[in-house]
């Protein structure tokens, strides 16, 4: 078993909502760390149809108020007529919940109750190295880091089997999307456009809807966190910036799989990609699970001129190379945005298997700066 950096940090005696894309381990973290509280799983049929045709059935269970640990509802979504009873329960009997399940946008469509502000928000993101013991590094570039895929010895189909029934059926299903022709062809679409600039048109071009349909379409992968928005840094710019965000999926294998890459080999284009994947997903885990929240955007001028990430309000810049052997051209993004904001840290995250100093850019093996970044010395 995995021990995952979500813990819970900061809830005390607050109720919360743990909400992650499907696979990510929520039910084993929660069965983890409450081994001791009362479960309801509502993606067993039995507890759904019960709770379904009866949600005040959830008043009537005794022990609920009595028990010293949060009562677990897994999968909350699939009824959002169970918050109210959840919310009179809080209120009234003092009870505290965590309300697992994989995206809250279900409860908001139905004009369901997310509980007033009652309770904390947590997420759950696919493994990070920290929560890997014997990380391989090829391996999570390969299969992604759900961690069924992670440990498979053949995650193809375990990726295609994901991207079937939940990316396609069941994300199509909640959103009540009609045309799965044009849906298929813009997760495909929305792959060749992962860590890369948004184009909307042309996405929409490619798939044969409107622009305003490819937006929705994306809005539906963040809403339901298979995916996410790098925003663009607009601080005070002196040159003309690109303003269009930057897309990644929630997972590199989910973006490999759709991309066709097939084997991902050191060396090779789709590792480079892969390789600045897998730091932003761990620069973003660690942004939401060590509490800080700080921003994270990306630099890029429209001479082309890049930084691939920029921690808070420009502090840190953070280019990432999948080289062995960084040297002073791999620097020229860096060099440009220190130009323009004199940020404190300059960084460039290769696969170096030295940490070295080029000037005032500090070049980092991969697995140093993740282990910087978790002790706290790259942002706190």
């Amino acid at each position: 078993m995995y021990l995952r950096k979500q813990n819970f940090d900061g809830k005390g005696n607050e109720s919360a909502f743990l909400w992650g894309a499907r696979q990510t381990g929520k039910s084993t973290l929660l069965k983890a760390l409450y081994p001791e509280s009362i479960y309801f799983d509502l993606l067993l049929s039995s507890e759904f149809e019960r709770f379904q045709r009866n949600p005040g059935l959830l008043r009537q269970i005794s022990g609920l108020a009595e028990s010293p640990m949060p009562v677990i509802i897994d999968e909350i979504q699939r009824i959002p007529q169970l918050l109210h009873e959840v919310q009179w329960l809080m209120v009234n009997r003092n009870t505290r919940f965590i309300l697992s399940g994989s995206s809250p946008r279900k409860i908001l469509r139905s004009g369901g109750n997310l509980l007033g502000g009652r309770a904390l928000r947590y997420e759950l993101y696919p493994l990070i190295y920290k929560e890997i013991p014997d990380f391989d590094l090829l391996k999570a570039l390969n299969n992604g880091l759900l961690p069924r895929h992670y440990m498979s010895a053949n995650p193809a189909k375990l990726l295609s089997a994901y991207i079937g029934s939940y990316l396609r059926d069941e994300i199509m299903a909640e959103a009540r999307i009609r045309n799965i022709t044009s849906f298929s062809r813009f997760l495909e679409a929305a792959a060749f456009s992962n860590g890369e600039a948004v184009n909307f048109t042309n996405i929409a071009a490619d798939c044969g809807v409107s622009s305003p349909t490819v937006r929705e379409y994306f809005q539906i992968l963040d809403d339901t966190l298979t995916g996410r928005f790098l925003p663009s840094f607009q601080h005070k710019p002196k040159r003309r910036v690109i303003l269009s965000p930057k897309f990644y999926f929630f997972d590199i294998g989910i973006a490999n799989f759709l991309l066709k890459r097939g084997g991902i080999e050191p060396g090779s284009e789709p590792f480079g990609k892969a390789f600045e994947h897998f730091i932003y997903h761990e620069i973003f885990a660690h942004s939401n699970y060590s509490g800080l929240n700080y921003p994270i955007s990306y630099w890029r001028t429209a001479s082309q001129i890049e930084v691939d990430f920029i921690l808070g309000e420009g502090e840190v810049a953070i280019e990432v190379k999948s080289t062995t052997l960084a040297n002073e051209r791999h620097l020229k993004g860096l060099r440009s945005f220190a130009g323009e904001y004199s940020p404190r840290k300059l960084i460039l995250v290769s696969c170096d298997p030295y940490e070295r100093q080029i000037g005032d850019v500090t070049v980092l093996p991969w697995n140093i700066f993740i282990e910087k970044l978790w002790a706290g010395e790259i942002v706190s």
